[in-house]
């Protein structure tokens, strides 16, 4: 049972509990990102943008599959194997509510600050 306020007013949680701890990463958080910006994207391109090795993403993007964030698809372009990366509706939905969480935290930008 959570204790009554001492001035009696009921608050909102704040709104850090509103953070995915699975973008706590800043390699996941820039992966998703990514793939926001995008409909769809090949993994060489997020590779390079998001500036990590092919092994890193791919463990990163493994996380981000196993949550149901994230669609691998993989295919050939001629003969060339490719992998493909897309956000989910799950994980686009994560990424608004951090992201929500996060103004929410950070508080309006052009507010003078406290003390001021």
């Amino acid at each position: 049972m959570t204790p009554e306020p001492a001035d009696g007013v009921v608050r909102e949680p704040h709104p850090r509990h509103g953070l995915e701890p699975l973008l706590a990463s800043a390699v996941r958080l820039s992966v998703v990102a990514a793939l926001a910006a995008v409909g769809k994207a090949e993994f060489g391109y997020v590779r390079d943008l998001v500036e990590i090795t092919d092994s890193a993403l791919s463990k990163q993007v493994s996380r981000l599959e196993e949550a149901g964030w994230v669609a691998v698809e993989k295919g050939q372009v001629g003969r060339r194997p490719r992998t493909w990366l897309r956000l989910t509706g799950e994980g686009s939905a994560a990424y608004r509510r951090h992201l929500a969480a996060l103004r929410a935290i950070a508080g309006p930008l052009d507010r003078p600050p406290a003390g001021v």
